[in-house]
This record gives C-alpha cells, structure tokens and sequence, in this order.
C-alpha cells in the first residue's frame, strides 16, 4: 500500500528562454567559464542592497545564496547551449530554497529584490564577456538575451513562490492539527495537572496563559460567516457545541474583540478560570447559550454567563423549580390569566420593597392605590401567608422563575384595536 503521508509532487516543468540566434550555443559554451565570476559579483551586490542576506554570523548562508546564484546563471547558459536541456534538478533546487525561506519565517520580499539585482549584474557581465570574447551580437540579440534571463528568473521566482506557499501549507496544516489536540486536551474531564499542558501548548505555538475563558457559540442561521479571531484564541469550531478558549480574557480590550468578532453569533463567555478549569467556564458558557435559545435573555449581544447565574441554576434544575412554583404559587396560578402575570409582578415587588406600597407604585410606575387593591386581591388568594417570615425565600425564588419563564400575554384588547 502507497504511503499516502507522502508529499504528492507537481507535474515536471521545462524552463523556456524564449529566445534563440545562430551563435547562441557558441557563446553559452564561451561564457560558461565565467560563470563563477559573474556569481561572485551579484552576491556581493545583493548582500550590500539587500541586508536581509548579509549574515556575518553564518557564512553558510552567503556560500548557499553563492551556490544558488552560480546555479541559476550556469543553467541558463545550458539553455542557451541546448534548449531542450532538463530543468528538474534546477527547479527542485529552488522550490527548495522556497521552503527554507518558509520554514525559518521570512517572506519572499528580499528575494524577489535578489532576483532584480541578480538579473542587472548577470545581463551587463554576460554581455560584456561576450564582446570581450569577439563576439558582435546585434543589439536585437543582446535585447533578446536581456529579455530571456529576467523571464528566465521570473520562472525560477514563480518556483520558488510554491515551494514558500506549499512549506507555509504545510505548518499552518500541522499547527492546526497540534492546535486541536490542545483543545481537546483542555476540554478532557477531569483535567490533567497544569504541567501536563506545557509541552502540548509549545508545541501549538500557544504561550500557557495564567487565565483563560471559554465562549460558548450557537450559529443564528445557515449564513453565519466563520468568525475571524485573533492568533491566541484556540478555535473548537469543528466541535458538535462549537466554542473558542480565549486566554487571559480580563485584559484591555478583551471583552471588545469577541462582541466585534462574534457579531452574527450567539455567543455566551463563561467565568475566567485557571487552565485546567476551562470545562467549568464552557458548562456555564453552553447554559447561558440555551438561555438564549429559550428567549430567556437577550442572545444578540455578547452574553456574559455570570450575570445570569440564578437562571442558569433555575434551567439546570427546571423540574424542581416548576414543583416549587406549583406548590408556592397554587393560588395565583388560579386566577385569569390576563390577570395573573400584573399580581406577581406586583407580588414580587411588595416584598422587595418591604410592603411599603409606594415604593411598589415607583417601581411598577402604577397608582399606590393600584397597588393597594392587587394587594387585596392578592390576600384574599394567599391569605396571611404573603406576610409571613417562614416560606418568604422560597415565595419569591417561585415568583422570579415564574416571571422569567412566563412573559406577561397581550391584553386581548390590545389584540383587538392595536
């Protein structure tokens, strides 16, 4: 069986010049001696205008750009000589050059500034040493030589460029990969020790920060676009509940960053936590999520899950609540509906305001002699009860879930004339 691992190879190309003169074989094979020199030359030129190449410190580097340059010229030459002449070698030697450029984190700008310089020398040293050589080239023939060496280049840079974008590939490919074991590492329960995240996090290229959060993410619709996040945040968008660990989430503009990016999601950021806690931080993220999903808050804004703490106990435990409510609120649940969500409004209200029926009246922006009159109604229905100590946490826990879960109906007169 093949080994699929392996790196599938690009069809071979031949390098055209473009060009050919009767003399053009003589005056290769004449030139070719010369090559050495013309090398020499272009390589001190371009390491004294491209700095990127000068490197005291590693001499291997200036003999490599020596051998790359020699190589590039002395093959064009054999062009010249024999156009029908293999390139593969040549152009396997500089798609490797491009992988080194990619592998050691440089972009290709300095070398495509070495190609131009390169170029300048070998068209004015290769004409000279043709004329020296006896050689009366019309100027037809010098434009034509001129034209093939920076196409011929130009062929080597394209080259060159793939080898640089297949190496980036390749590392964005594999960091991705160490990437989304990290993740999965993160999320195992129960969590490894911290020390056991250090390899795996420097392999990822993922500093062990001394926070993190998670954000749970639900998508609104088919058309939500994958959001664009900054290099630090580990992305578990291929997870069934997609999510995104951000380190160090308390840092300035923090909070910012995932409104902005996470615009056209439902997104939930859980508490921040030590490492090896982000499953903690995800569970209240995901709750705060279905909080959303169930309109019980607002689910176009970043959702911050520790400011909905209460709701996210009364979801996890919805069938114990529901009994309470039952139980407490047996006597509300009786009357009309229409009438039922203003009495525990008010309710709740009177007993967070200490029965003063003003205050009530402020904060339900009603008459207090409104108030005064759900109060009776609310007597006749509860009796003593509602002024009694005993049961007073567990009346208003049922009156806050059962307003959260119920919101107040459209009065059917509002239906009729709205």
């Amino acid at each position: 069986m093949s080994d699929v691992s392996q790196v599938v190879r690009l069809p071979v190309r031949r390098i055209e010049l473009g060009f050919s003169f009767g003399d053009a074989a003589r005056i290769a094979s004449d030139l070719r001696g010369h090559v050495p020199e013309i090398a020499t030359e272009a390589v001190r030129m371009i390491e004294k205008q491209v700095p990127e190449f000068t490197r005291p410190h590693d001499p291997r580097y200036a003999e490599a750009l020596g051998v790359g340059v020699e190589y590039a010229i002395g093959h064009f030459l054999d062009l010249m000589a024999d156009p029908g002449t293999s390139s593969v070698e040549v152009l396997d030697f500089f798609r490797k050059v491009g992988e080194g450029e990619a592998v050691e984190g440089r972009t290709l700008e300095a070398w495509q500034a070495s190609i131009r310089i390169g170029a300048g020398v070998a068209v004015e040293r290769l004409t000279e040493r043709a004329e020296r050589l006896g050689y009366k080239t019309s100027a037809a023939n010098i434009a034509a030589i001129a034209n093939g060496v920076f196409g011929y280049l130009n062929q080597l840079a394209v080259v060159v460029a793939e080898g640089h974008a297949d190496a980036e590939a390749r590392a964005a490919g594999a960091r991705h990969d160490r990437r989304r074991r990290l993740l999965d590492l993160l999320l195992t329960s129960p969590a490894p020790d911290l020390k056991d995240f250090r390899e795996p996090a420097h392999e990822a290229g993922w500093p062990l920060p001394r926070t993190v959060a998670a954000v749970a993410l639900r998508e609104r619709g088919a058309d939500t676009r994958r959001p664009s996040l900054p290099p630090d945040v580990l992305l578990g968008l291929h997870l069934p509940e997609p999510c995104v660990i951000v380190p160090d989430p308390d840092g300035p503009g923090r909070a910012q960053m995932l409104r902005r990016h996470l615009a056209g999601w439902t997104a939930a950021v859980g508490p921040t936590v030590e490492v090896t806690q982000v499953n903690e931080s995800l569970r209240l993220a995901r709750d705060a999520v279905e909080l959303a999903s169930q309109g019980l808050v607002d689910g176009t804004e970043l959702i911050v899950a520790e400011g909905h703490l209460p709701l996210i106990v009364m979801l996890r435990e919805r069938e114990l609540v529901e009994r309470v409510i039952n139980r407490s609120l047996a006597p509300l649940l009786t009357v009309r509906a229409s009438q039922r969500h203003r009495l525990a409004e008010t309710l709740l209200a009177w007993l967070e305001c200490g029965f003063n029926a003003t205050e009530v009246a402020g904060r339900l922006h009603v008459h207090a002699q409104t108030v005064r009159y759900r109060i009776r109604q609310l007597e006749d229905l509860f009796g003593d009860t509602i002024h009694a100590t005993s049961g007073r946490l567990e009346l208003h826990m049922a009156l806050q879930a059962w307003l959260t879960f119920n919101s107040e109906p459209v009065a059917r007169e509002q239906l009729r004339y709205g």
